[in-house]
């Protein structure tokens, strides 16, 4: 019996990315003193372009596509 990681769709993979790419970027504009407005709509826009991006140029692990 081979053990292997889950399959995970590519759209929640591109999600995922883009949550933590959104967190990392508003907490890091927050902590070099960027006001909050701005770094809530720079960050949704970035991870709205990681999303799409991810989702479009992501490659897959299995190999199959």
């Amino acid at each position: 019996m081979h053990l292997r990681a889950p399959s995970i769709d590519r759209g929640v993979q591109s999600f995922i990315w883009s949550v933590v790419f959104f967190l990392v970027l508003f907490f890091g504009m927050l902590a070099i003193g960027v006001s909050g407005g701005t770094a809530i709509v720079i960050s949704i826009v970035s991870s709205l372009a990681i999303f799409l991006f991810v989702r479009t140029r992501g490659q897959s692990t299995s190999g199959a596509d």
